[in-house]
């Protein structure tokens, strides 16, 4: 079996970045490994910049990850879309700047750092429910976000660049139920690149983690598998294990019996957990039983298509109500006369 493309998510900020890539081992392991980065661009330093120079020089292929700073929602949503904008343009002009070379640009679509603090850290999920509600009526934020956000891969990919999605799984289920809602709730967005990575993250899915890679992996077009480590702290998600080398390798044989190529969250995750050296030698072809509880998400999978169809068309629940209470007034009068 031909060992799949391997890119390394890496989330540090600057000072720690620097210190990662201090000295040519870290780089050298990752071209043994014939590896790509997706850099996560929390800023538009020079330090980060003088990062990114060693790593062109060295020739390791360097995504850039955009990210927003948290108070603008960090990663990209519906609600964000011109700020999303603004800083590709800024990491445009940093690019030029600095000389530096990308092979590709990867737009990360998730909910709002600030809204998932507020129900994992603040413990106000009522509130956070809401505001969900209230999003829900709202078609037109979503249809003109995506619009925008496919004109921005557009600019990207007029300037050069190869586009790379990451999305949470659930995408594929809006797909399905031909549905809108989670975009509209959550903040999502639905955009067309030429890469899209679903973000299957099976240490925060335990204990159904497996079946649930298992499940949605061959929906993608890059599997994501993780966390090793690392990433934004939030309350309720830092407190979870990271993969244990048993995990990832489970993990990894699977998306390389499926032929896809296979990003892994995290880079720094790996090189504290020593698993860059022991990937070198990593046995890919080792047999795998398919996991248990598979069907029991297929089954959820079929119904919360099903169910996101319903919510996007609510008046099949009005109708549906209406028949239900004319054919029990009907019942009523026919035993009556």
């Amino acid at each position: 079996m031909p060992k799949p493309e391997l890119t390394f998510f890496c989330e540090l900020p600057t000072v720690q970045l620097s210190e990662l890539f201090d000295g040519r081992f870290l780089i050298d392991d990752l071209k043994d490994l014939g590896a790509n980065l997706s850099l996560g661009i929390l800023d538009l330093s020079e330090e980060r910049a003088k990062v990114v120079e060693r790593l062109n020089k060295a020739g390791l292929p360097v995504t850039a990850w955009l990210l927003l700073p948290e108070e603008q929602g960090y990663w990209f949503n519906i609600d964000n879309v011109q700020d999303a904008t603004a800083r590709y343009l800024a990491f445009k002009d940093w690019t030029d700047q600095y000389d530096l070379n990308w092979s590709g640009v990867g737009l990360d679509i998730e909910i709002n750092i600030n809204d998932a603090r507020q129900v994992l850290e603040k413990d106000q999920a009522n509130q956070f429910l809401s505001t969900l509600f209230s999003r829900y009526f709202d078609k037109q934020k979503t249809v003109e976000a995506q619009r925008a956000y496919q004109s921005l891969v557009d600019l990207i990919r007029a300037d050069g660049y190869l586009v790379e999605s990451y999305h949470l799984p659930l995408i594929t289920e809006e797909r399905r139920g031909r549905s809108s809602v989670l975009q509209r709730t959550l903040g999502l967005v639905d955009i067309i690149t030429d890469r899209e990575v679903l973000m299957l993250y099976s240490s925060f899915l335990r204990p159904n983690g497996e079946a649930i890679l298992w499940s949605y992996a061959p929906d993608a077009d890059s599997i994501g598998v993780g966390s090793t480590g690392g990433g934004v702290e939030i309350k309720g998600v830092i407190d979870i294990p990271p993969l244990s080398w048993e995990e990832l390798s489970r993990d990894l044989r699977f998306c390389a019996a499926l032929g896809k190529p296979i990003h892994i969250f995290s880079l720094e995750g790996c090189v504290q957990q020593d698993f860059i050296s022991r990937l070198s030698h990593f046995e890919w072809d080792k047999p795998l039983d398919p996991p248990h509880g598979t069907g029991k998400i297929k089954a959820l999978r079929t119904g919360l298509a099903a169910a996101l169809w319903v919510l996007e068309r609510p008046w099949v629940i009005l109708a549906s109500l209406l028949t239900f209470i004319g054919l029990g007034l009907l019942f009523k009068k026919n035993r009556q006369s």
